[in-house]
């Protein structure tokens, strides 16, 4: 049973992948529409962006839960991050999770790093995909916004690195 367990984190963690794929594909294609005046088709494109959110949603419940099994057999606790999943799990299992935790940071580093044209839309939807995408983290420092205020989304987004 144990070799099936991987097999859906690891199969949950491919979706995960190429959901935020289409979604940094979206999100470009929205900067295109801005970029290009072409704001008749903006409303179509939030939607979509939106759709993906949603189902990036579902696959963290669903991850969430494949993780909560195979850390319980692994011993490592509650919650833990992708990265500590990797370093516990057997072999190939140990490699391949590595591998998927340095494709998801980058795809979510690169998400980050959107014009603000697409940033607030995405990171309403990303800070609670990320609150959740592997254990949280909190940085030693507040993060901030424009207000002076600490600004929760930004920090939302911030422990998503971390948790990586």
């Amino acid at each position: 049973m144990g070799g099936v367990d991987y097999q859906l984190l690891s199969t949950l963690l491919w979706r995960e992948q190429e959901l935020l794929d289409l979604l940094l594909f979206k999100a470009e294609e929205k900067q295109y529409l801005i970029v290009t005046g072409k704001t008749r088709w903006l409303s179509r494109i939030a939607h979509e962006i939106e759709v993906v959110l949603d189902q990036l949603r579902t696959i963290e419940v669903e991850r969430a839960a494949a993780t909560e099994v195979i850390a319980e057999r692994l011993g490592v606790g509650v919650n833990p991050s992708l990265r500590k999943l990797a370093e516990a799990a057997p072999t190939p299992w140990n490699d391949l999770y590595a591998k998927h935790h340095e494709t998801l940071l980058a795809l979510v580093t690169e998400l980050r790093g959107l014009s603000d044209a697409n940033r607030e839309l995405i990171e309403g939807g990303l800070s609670a995909f990320g609150d959740a995408l592997l254990s949280v983290k909190a940085p030693s420092a507040g993060t901030y916004g424009a207000t002076g205020r600490s600004d929760q989304r930004a920090h939302r987004a911030v422990t998503l690195d971390g948790a990586l």
